[in-house]
């Protein structure tokens, strides 16, 4: 049996299902009992947990064969992180407490980067893991094409996307969420001794124009990118209600910057087979559907 966190969200679906079709049991662990009702109804098990509860998660991960870990995003940390650090000493100390055959642990492109950003959260928690004498796999994928969500209703409406990514013209690993899954489903059904990184990007790098471009030929409309000023950020990211918009203004430089990478650079990522066409076309339908 594998424990599966987020199996309500994009990743933990893939995985799920990949898992079941492979007539692998599953426990679907969830915060709302709720929205676990359409696994209920394919047969998983249910465990109720909260990322920062040890006795639950303990519970949750007792007794199966491999877990796949997914911490919720914080866009907003404190700055001293603090956040991420009681997420990882729970999880520590469940796993530890659970013993599991192995973890998969999903993480972030850049986790090994010295800069203090926002994905130092992960940073903490890959250290903090390591500690753990089971096999973990840290699942390193790169930015979620997803993340284009925000862009489809002012690519529609107004043909101008406002690009925190630049220059406009610098390619960004980026990787389709349904890749993110697949990889991960797999890794659980392997066997593995010791702790190490898979990178996972898709079949090509990114620019900005590139999303600019496939927006314009997906919604047969002129679609162009416009670079949002750096030194506007901290000012429009308090706007909207971030405190500490610190994290996420360095994350951001280091994508543009090229510090925030693999560790072994483009050449030693595993590739992914989903386009930014496919990806991008999936979003627009999803949110006409919703009108």
């Amino acid at each position: 049996m594998y424990a599966i966190m987020g199996v309500t969200g994009q990743i933990g679906s893939v995985i799920g299902r990949a898992l079941l079709a492979a007539e692998q049991p599953i426990r679907a662990v969830v915060r709302d009992a709720g929205k676990a009702q359409v696994w209920a109804d394919r047969g998983c098990e249910i465990a109720l947990a909260n990322i920062e509860d040890t006795a639950s998660l303990t519970t949750a991960f007792r007794g199966v064969e491999g877990v796949f870990v997914l911490v919720p995003p914080n866009f907003d940390p404190t700055p001293e992180f603090h956040e991420a650090r009681a997420i990882a000493a729970a999880l520590r100390t469940a796993l530890e407490a659970a013993r599991p055959a192995r973890v998969v642990y999903l993480s972030t492109i850049g986790a090994q980067a010295s800069q203090s950003n926002l994905l130092t959260q992960h940073t903490i928690i890959e250290a903090t893991l390591s500690e753990l004498p089971m096999p973990i796999t840290f699942l390193r994928p790169a930015w979620f094409m997803e993340n284009s969500s925000w862009d489809v209703v002012p690519a529609r409406e107004q043909g101008v996307i406002p690009s925190f990514l630049q220059p406009l013209d610098k390619a960004v690993p980026m990787v389709a969420t349904a890749d993110i899954g697949k990889v991960a489903a797999a890794l659980l059904q392997e066997t593995w001794s010791g702790h190490r990184v898979a990178e996972l990007e898709g079949p090509q790098r990114v620019t900005p124009n590139d999303i600019g471009a496939t927006f314009a030929k997906l919604l047969g409309r002129s679609v162009r990118m416009e670079v949002v000023p750096r030194e506007s950020w901290e000012a429009l990211f308090k706007s909207q209600g971030m405190k500490n918009p610190i994290p996420r203004i360095r994350m951001l430089d280091g994508f543009n910057e090229g510090w925030i990478e693999f560790e072994g650079g483009e050449v030693g990522s595993q590739k992914g087979n989903e386009s930014l066409e496919s990806v991008l076309k999936a979003l627009i339908e999803r949110e006409a559907s919703t009108h």
